[in-house]
């Protein structure tokens, strides 16, 4: 290799490691995907994301099933749809899980369960505090449900919002950074459920539909708005 190739070579390394983060991202977004999908939505050709698809292949960060007729095509060859293995986490921040759960299992020994439970009451008290004042109850639903995700991809959730036909919305939160804490705490999960309760108002009804930590790929919240009674009269 010349001085210019090995030159090429360690310039081209950046943009490298920038495009399979960014394969690594849409996967943990969107989900399984074949490499049409990831090509299109990269601005990429199918054959560049296939190259990268193999490499991180080869260091276990992705893996991939095939499917015989995938949703909308008639007829081709099975796809191979990519999905991250449990190794790829480490690309995402875990929000020191592992001391947070170390924490929590020693303020139960010291304090008992009613302690922890005031604990994570004080807790989700002062986090929909923090959030209402980005998130303003006036705002319409949708305003407010952009606002609540954008705090959350702030935290490491990578949050998003998806309108559904029925007139209700889906808070999708894509990486839980306290998954390791959550997981040895069921309390932190029904916290956060109530402090997007508090925050979003007493006007919408929420309900979990996807949880992490019941072998889901994502954790998702159904946000609808609740029935306007009937004027009397």
């Amino acid at each position: 290799m010349t001085s210019g190739d090995a030159h090429d070579a360690s310039k081209s390394k950046p943009a490298m490691a920038r495009r399979r983060r960014a394969i690594l991202d849409l996967l943990k977004r969107e989900g399984p995907q074949d490499a049409q999908s990831l090509a299109a939505s990269l601005g990429v050709s199918a054959m560049a994301v296939r190259q990268h698809l193999y490499d991180m292949q080869d260091q276990k960060l992705v893996t991939y099933n095939e499917v015989a007729r995938p949703q909308g095509r008639t007829m081709g060859r099975p796809a191979k749809f990519w999905a991250l293995t449990p190794a790829a986490e480490g690309f995402f921040p875990d929000g020191h899980a592992e001391l947070t759960a170390s924490l929590l299992g020693a303020m139960q020994e010291a304090f008992g369960a009613a302690g922890v439970e005031h604990l994570l009451a004080v807790r989700a008290r002062d986090q929909a505090a923090a959030y209402g004042e980005r998130v303003d109850p006036a705002d319409a639903l949708p305003v407010r449900l952009a606002a609540l995700a954008e705090l959350r991809s702030e935290e490491g959730y990578m949050a998003a919002v998806e309108a559904k036909d029925d007139g209700s919305y889906l808070l999708v939160e894509n990486h839980c950074p306290i998954c390791t804490a959550a997981a040895r705490c069921s309390g932190l999960c029904a916290a956060e459920l109530d402090v997007f309760r508090r925050v979003l108002g007493d006007d919408v009804a929420i309900e979990r539909t996807d949880h992490i930590l019941a072998g889901a790929r994502r954790c998702a919240y159904r946000v609808r708005p609740k029935a306007v009674p009937a004027a009397a009269g």
